[in-house]
Order: C-alpha cells, then sequence, then structure tokens
C-alpha cells in the first residue's frame, strides 16, 4: 500500500514548499512596497528628515547658533 509522494516525507515536503511559497509571495509584496526586506528602509525614500537634515533646518531659521550646530553635529556623527 502506497502513501504516495514519498510515503510520511511527503507530508513534511509539501509543509516546506507551500511555507516557501507563502514567504516568496510576502517578500515581493514587502520589497514592492518599499519597505525592503526588513522594512528599514532610507528614510529619504519615504519623505522622512534625517537628524541631521533636522538640524540643518533649525540652524538656517536661526532657532540655534554656529556652535551648538557643530556640537550637536558631532554628537550625530
Amino acid at each position: 500500500m502506497g502513501y504516495g509522494w514519498g510515503g510520511g516525507f511527503g507530508f513534511i515536503f509539501m509543509l516546506v514548499f507551500w511555507g516557501l511559497v507563502i514567504w516568496g509571495i510576502i517578500v515581493l509584496i514587502r520589497g514592492g512596497m518599499g519597505h525592503g526586506c526588513c522594512g528599514h528602509g532610507n528614510h529619504k525614500e519615504h519623505g522622512e528628515k534625517t537628524p541631521l537634515d533636522i538640524l540643518k533646518e533649525r540652524y538656517a531659521k536661526g532657532e540655534i547658533n554656529k556652535e551648538e550646530f557643530e556640537t550637536k553635529k558631532k554628537d550625530l556623527q
């Protein structure tokens, strides 16, 4: 009496196969949405400002002086 496609191991292979198919679909969907493999993208891609961009804006607006700008810039790097 045959159990079909590899006996008891067939069930395991089937689970692995469908797991890989589902994983592949998820990776394609997330990659297509611009999240990359782990959801960590470059801030510029999403229109978000980096901390250095915000610091430059504050300096340009006159909210902080040059000393504060240089100090905070060193902290960020």
